[in-house]
């Protein structure tokens, strides 16, 4: 019996104790289960539903620069990269860039401070990459929120991200565009100023149900 799944739920025939090999048969059973099987491992690794870590990378010490290769493929269409942990040295933020692309970015944040109910924004554009995707804070953490729309595809690739400006003491929410049709696998993490150091770099695909 060809399985259902991801369609629907397969409704297979259980043996009892006391039933013969050949009833049901023994062979078919075999050959559901493992129908079944193989169209969940095809599934799971070829997109299925929400999201599917596809990448883990561990930043080193005192660095100014982290590249993360191998992240995009045709297997997903959109991401999302979360930093964790770390810390640095000293208080900014940290940029996002495709790799070898260093030119055509664009983005407009929109912030404010914890301690004040003003809003403010700060826009970039054309420039050598997403400036505001995450923060850090020396001493403290790094960290990283962002969505990409499309960075395998040979289209613009799209941001969302939470995203920070200069300090700890502000927080907001950005998209950006980067205006440039190519297909990208991997992606380039810098701090604005200074080095950091530890923390993880998790990039993850959204399921397209295939």
């Amino acid at each position: 019996m060809p399985t259902n799944f991801p369609t629907s739920v397969d409704n297979f025939t259980n043996p009892t104790a006391n039933d013969s090999l050949n009833l049901p048969s023994h062979s078919t059973q075999h050959a559901n289960a493992n129908d079944a099987i193989e169209a969940v491992e095809s599934y799971l690794l070829n997109g299925g539903q929400g999201l599917t870590l596809v990448k883990k990378q561990t930043i080193g010490s005192a660095v100014s620069t982290v590249a993360v290769t191998d992240a995009f493929s045709a297997t997903y269409e959109n991401y999302k990269i979360i930093i964790s942990g770390g810390t640095s040295s000293a208080n900014g933020y940290l940029k996002l860039n495709l790799t070898g692309s260093t030119a055509s970015y664009s983005m407009f944040m929109i912030y404010g401070s914890f301690a004040s109910n003003t809003v403010e924004g700060a826009g970039l554009s054309n420039t050598a990459s997403w400036d505001y995707a995450g923060g850090m804070q020396s001493g403290q953490y790094l960290y990283m929120n962002a969505e990409l729309m499309t960075p395998f595809l040979s289209k613009y690739t799209r941001l969302s991200s939470l995203a920070t400006a200069q300090t700890h003491v502000n927080t907001g929410t950005a998209t950006g565009v980067h205006a440039v049709a190519t297909s990208y696998t991997g992606f380039t993490v810098t701090p604005s100023t200074g080095t950091i150091t530890g923390g993880t770099i998790y990039v993850y695909g959204y399921g397209i149900g295939q």
